[in-house]
């Protein structure tokens, strides 16, 4: 019996789900899909390939005839079509397994793992191989400025390399391996490694273990890149069976970060004897853009190319975003959620603007940053800014009081370092709050990993 040419995506407004889901279709198969509530951009992207969206879960969804179900990672037990499709003993995958067979074999796949910078390296690695006219496929968690979209797949027949953003989450509800060890990796890099994902992950050792056992499929002829200033990056990397190369500032690197600099929100280094100079700002985004330039070096872009590519490269929306300046006051959106994230990303923005004032307002809302594990550690990250300002923990009533963020004593700890520090629950008090602070100079930061009740748009329109 042939297999089925027809494939359903449970949860296809995601940016992944959605842009697989156009890539399938191109390749013939007859696309269908179901999402809580569709939104535009990407309701809007997939109404013009032609791909009818079910709003609402149901099992009259799911198609009658012999199909693939796709189960997005967002999706759990009780969803009525998982129910349906379990009852109903039908086919299902996860979207890393469709990518992997699909799309992945047989491909120079390069991925970018790390607790941070993962979406800014792919972002300026896949830009590269784009610059060069490489054609690369691939599939970032954000919207590099360059590109316009998040994910592209192209035909075998044009495109030879994709560029994954490797996360460490697990797969689906059916499968609990971190999403990279699906995606059939030549080249790996490791920009660092935290603790993160205290929703499936015990401890740091868990964490490091999904690492290696990623490492240990990396072909003898490929390469993995790791940071070489960081210890946890070194450890996991110390048994690896491909070449290991370290990227870093310290003497110990092959490829040493040499002659850093930072002026008026640029940046530039030396790498491989060649200088490089970037329209961002900050240490972390001189890593990032060094990480990139030897991935794409291995694969024998010139180095001028790099440089150039670099050079025009235009960052990512919601990573150091500035949205307006309305009155004096900038307003800049940022997806920072974890503690050493907040930090740098105001160390960077200090640079940026020496003579401003920061007001940071936080939503803790990722899995980990709502939880109590970085209670002691947050404050510190806040150290850059003149003021700060803490949302309400979202879904806050799904954890019990040991293991829930406690805004009330954050902010305490850090109005104990001299600091003014809030905690607003509603985001017209913030508004209100921020009204009362914020003058003519100022810059208002928010870090949030969703929307924090459009609180952007809102502080526009307010101040």
């Amino acid at each position: 019996m042939s297999s089925p040419r027809r494939i359903h995506f449970l949860g296809i407004c995601g940016t992944a789900m959605g842009a697989v889901a156009a890539a399938m279709k191109e390749q013939g198969w007859d696309v269908t899909g179901s999402d809580a509530a569709p939104y535009p951009p990407i309701s809007d992207f997939l109404a013009s390939r032609n791909i009818p969206i079910a709003v609402g879960f149901s099992s009259d969804n799911l198609p009658k005839e012999e199909s693939l179900i796709v189960i997005g990672n967002a999706l759990s037990r009780g969803n009525p079509e998982v129910e349906a499709i379990l009852n109903r003993r039908l086919p299902y995958i996860s979207l890393p397994e469709l990518l992997r067979t699909h799309f992945l074999q047989g491909r120079h796949n390069l991925v970018v793992t790390g607790t941070h910078g993962k979406t800014t390296t792919s972002s300026m690695l896949a830009w590269i191989f784009e610059f060069a006219k490489k054609n690369p496929s691939y599939l970032i968690g954000g919207i590099p400025n360059n590109l316009g979209q998040g994910a592209c797949f192209r035909d075998r027949s044009e495109s030879h390399h994709v560029i994954l953003e490797g996360d460490e989450y697990d797969t689906a509800f059916f499968d609990k391996r971190s999403k990279f060890l699906h995606y059939l990796p030549e080249l790996v890099i490791i920009n660092n490694i935290e603790f993160d994902h205290a929703d499936i992950f015990a401890n740091l050792d868990e964490i490091k273990l999904s690492f290696r056992r990623l490492l240990k499929v990396v072909p003898s002829e490929g390469m993995i890149l790791i940071n070489g200033d960081d210890a946890n990056s070194r450890d996991v990397a110390q048994d690896a069976p491909a070449p290991v190369v370290e990227v870093g500032f310290s003497e110990n690197c092959g490829h040493r970060i040499l002659a850093p600099w930072q002026e008026e929100g640029r940046a530039g280094f030396e790498l491989l004897g060649e200088k490089f100079e970037l329209t961002m700002n900050g240490e972390y985004n001189i890593h990032n853009g060094a990480m990139a330039a030897s991935a794409a070096h291995f694969y024998g872009i010139p180095l001028a190319t790099i440089r150039e590519a670099l050079l025009k490269f235009q960052g990512i929306k919601r990573r150091q975003e500035v949205i307006g300046i309305i009155n004096g006051i900038t307003i800049i959106d940022d997806f920072g959620h974890h503690p050493t994230a907040i930090r740098e990303t105001l160390a960077g923005l200090h640079a940026h603007y020496p003579h401003a004032r920061l007001w940071a307002l936080f939503e803790p809302r990722s899995n980990t940053s709502r939880r109590a594990v970085f209670q002691n550690v947050l404050p510190e990250a806040f150290s850059q800014a003149a003021g700060v300002i803490i949302g309400a923990v979202a879904r806050a009533t799904q954890l019990n009081d040991e293991e829930r963020l406690h805004p009330e004593q954050l902010v305490a700890d850090i109005a104990a370092t001299g600091k003014p520090a809030f905690y607003e629950p509603a985001t017209d008090q913030i508004i209100t709050r921020v009204q009362s602070l914020a003058k003519p100079g100022d810059v208002i930061v928010i870090f949030s990993n969703g929307s924090f009740d459009n609180l952007k748009n809102k502080l526009k329109n307010n101040l």
